[in-house]
């Protein structure tokens, strides 16, 4: 009712727990909320876990069941549904004891059995490092969240307890489970809107990680606190006489911000503690959206706003599905009052996130928008799963992804679309859809063409414009933000460059074959057969795209093909040299140009497989070749076709007087000669002259030459060299 007033105490947070809570004390909590028969089956599930954890202890030495109970009780204070108690109970019996899925299958049904297996690791990780062990089992968990949800709020109960009971382990491992919480699972707790849960997460993460800092932001809380407690009390009941004259009833809760948060702050806008604590933060909830408008209506005439400080999340939810009203308030003696105004509803989402959901499903209100939104990033989620190369690489694109804060663009029909801070309309684009992203071309907002790699503000209205012919510039992963957009880039290049080293390995092993006088098309398909059998391939266009990224060297294919057929055919040495691979220009990034020599048509060159990379074309005399005269294995001999379809990147020195307008100069010249400038060094010379080192793009030594002459007969130039 109005004027009531709940002053929420310190959110400083207490790891003393309970020194034993038991199975009569979960079934309390269940009967209040679930059927009699599902309390029951939680209490059979508890026999079983107990059974199978028998004699297992903890490191603080007390029964291992107490673990799970804990983690159950946490959901059973969600009021989480009989299935997700079942499976906390059992969460760990697969990955630490002997019992097999199919037992739990039989005994509680598939759906619980998939919850369990989706929060088990997985056994006998044969890896490299513990880095892809961690990636790896975060992979399955986040694949079987996507699946179900319930998957990772089990997991995040998990990590709730242990971060609770982690002074008794290690102080290695403590630290490395913290900072993994702080990075991963705080920020997905926050995109699942889970408030109370996360706050946790971030106080006992930092008070471990840095805990003489925590002591200190502690006791400055707890001094300050004392001398507020009178301003805070009157800005409360004007707050409430207010609300009582409207007839609006509230309640309204005094809060602080949690240690964590505070030192985030300070830390990101280098402020003192005064000016990050001097805020006072009140929770104003009402029956309906209807009535949140009119209360901040109510507290805007009570005291002045700051101007730019109200946000509407009612309107325009978070992405985690948080929807309130805040502002920010010139309260007495000019301090500031955060003021957050929200339905019952709202501010049960606010706490709860996700986990609500089964809460309103117990009293028939459907939570759409969480869960509408939930599903929108677990499709995102599920997508970055397909398109990374590696578990690793998808860790780190979910790492990304939730650690941006938000703006708001429109698209041209007006739709809201939910963007990272510094986001691109690159990123835009992906957000549309994968297909708009890999085709656009050119970015309009509010109507104006721009760069594709313009950071976007809020409220902007963006327009992409896609053409057929469009692709994906590998240039784009330096500024793009989100990782849809990275993992769909890097998805298209990857397969894009498959293409191509199919393509550039059929050619270099007909060029092989070509030295015994044969081809790729004059051998049975049995012949073939034989040979990847032996190679161990299952298929011709793994074997191309092998020799077209440089794993494997098409001589030696060559050589191993011709020898199946159980007689020797002479190597006509001089063959290969007769037929030397020709390069256009245009074969991808599987054939790319050495930086150390920046070879163009005209020049005389060599071809060097780079495992991995390809071929990278030299220009003879490079002194790179020289030191590779030991593995003349891998070279290919290359010459240019007749028509080189692209511009090459060439590197000139030029020496000049060091004086103003001399390099506007330089660069119109380049400029008149079709040409253009990549990127300039400077060189300054005792002060008098300045060499400038310029990479440009040229046709071939021709066109080269003649911007070398153009630049040569310009006033001040002393100097012009290819480098």
């Amino acid at each position: 009712m109005a004027g009531v007033v709940e002053t929420a105490a310190s959110t400083t947070i207490t790891t003393k727990q309970p020194t034993r809570f038991l199975i009569s004390d979960l079934c309390a909590l269940l009967e209040a909320y679930l059927e009699p028969q599902q309390v029951k089956s939680i209490y059979r599930a508890y026999l079983f876990s107990a059974n199978a954890h028998d004699g297992q202890t903890r490191l603080s030495g007390e029964p291992y069941i107490y673990h799970p109970l804990a983690v159950a009780k946490i959901l059973a204070e969600m009021h989480m549904d009989a299935q997700t108690i079942t499976a906390a109970i059992l969460h760990d019996v697969i990955e630490d004891t002997k019992t097999a899925l199919q037992q739990i299958k039989l005994k509680f049904g598939d759906e619980v059995a998939e919850l369990v297996d989706g929060v088990s690791k997985l056994k006998h990780l044969e890896l490299e490092s513990k880095l892809e062990a961690q990636a790896e089992n975060f992979r399955k968990m986040m694949l079987a969240f996507v699946k179900d949800v319930r998957v990772i709020i089990i997991k995040l109960a998990d990590r709730l307890h242990n971060m609770r009971t982690l002074s008794v382990m290690p102080h290695d491992k403590r630290k490395r489970i913290a900072r993994e919480t702080l990075d991963i699972y705080a920020p997905i707790s926050l995109r699942l809107g889970m408030h109370d849960l996360r706050v946790e997460l971030e106080e006992l993460s930092f008070k471990t990680l840095w805990p003489r800092r925590y002591e200190v932001l502690q006791e400055a809380i707890k001094r300050t606190s004392v001398n507020r407690k009178a301003l805070l009390q009157e800005v409360e009941k004007n707050i409430c006489v207010h609300l009582e004259l409207e007839n609006i009833i509230s309640r309204i809760h005094g809060r602080e911000k949690n240690i964590y948060s505070i030192y985030r702050k300070m830390q990101e806008k280098r402020l003192q503690f005064s000016e990050v604590f001097d805020v006072f933060a009140f929770r104003i909830v009402v029956k309906d959206v209807s009535t949140c408008y009119r209360t901040i209506g109510v507290v805007h005439n009570l005291f002045k706003p700051v101007p730019g400080k109200f946000k509407d999340y009612i309107a325009i939810p978070k992405k985690n599905a948080y929807q309130s009203l805040h502002t920010i308030l010139f309260g007495p003696k000019g301090i500031p009052i955060e003021v957050q105004v929200r339905s019952e509803e709202m501010d049960q989402v606010a706490q709860s996130g996700i986990a609500a959901h089964w809460m309103y499903k117990g009293g028939g209100i459907s939570p759409s928008v969480p869960h509408a939104r939930t599903r929108a990033w677990l499709e995102t989620v599920s997508e970055m799963q397909r398109r990374s190369g590696s578990s690793v690489e998808f860790l780190e694109s979910v790492k990304v992804d939730l650690i941006r804060d938000e703006i708001y663009v429109f698209t041209p029909a007006g739709d809201i679309m939910e963007l990272p801070v510094n986001a691109t309309a690159i990123d835009f684009a992906y957000a549309v859809h994968s297909d708009v992203g890999n085709q656009c071309v050119a970015a309009k907002l509010n109507r104006r063409l721009e760069s594709l790699s313009t950071i976007l503000e809020n409220g902007q209205t963006v327009e992409i414009i896609t053409a057929p012919s469009g692709r994906p510039n590998p240039a784009w992963l330096n500024f793009i933000v989100t990782a849809k957009a990275r993992s769909n880039i890097r998805s298209f290049l990857k397969n894009l460059q498959k293409d191509e080293a199919v393509e550039l390995g059929k050619r270099l092993l007909n060029q092989a074959l070509n030295a015994y006088g044969e081809s790729w098309n004059n051998f049975s398909a049995r012949e073939l057969e034989n040979l990847l059998k032996e190679l161990r391939l299952e298929s011709e266009v793994q074997l191309f795209q092998d020799i077209g990224l440089g794993d494997r060297m098409a001589p030696f294919v060559a050589k191993h093909l011709v020898s199946l057929r159980g007689r020797w055919i002479k190597l006509r040495r001089k063959s290969e040299h007769k037929h030397p691979l020709a390069i256009q220009g245009t074969e991808g990034m599987v054939v790319s140009y050495a930086k150390c020599c920046h070879p163009i048509p005209g020049d005389s060159i060599i071809g060097i497989m780079t495992a991995g990379r390809g071929l990278v074309v030299h220009c003879v005399k490079c002194r790179n070749t020289k030191r590779e005269k030991h593995s003349r294995d891998r070279w290919i001999h290359v010459n240019w076709a007749n028509q080189p379809g692209s511009e090459f990147a060439a590197e000139i020195s030029i020496k000049t007087a060091n004086e103003r307008g001399v390099l506007a100069v330089v660069a119109a010249k380049i400029s008149d000669q079709n040409s253009n400038i990549e990127n300039i060094v400077f060189e300054e010379n005792f002060g008098a002259t300045t060499t400038i080192t310029v990479l440009l793009t040229a046709k071939d030594r021709d066109h080269l030459a003649q911007i070398m002459r153009a630049i040569r007969n310009t006033p001040k130039i002393y100097k012009v060299k290819r480098n």
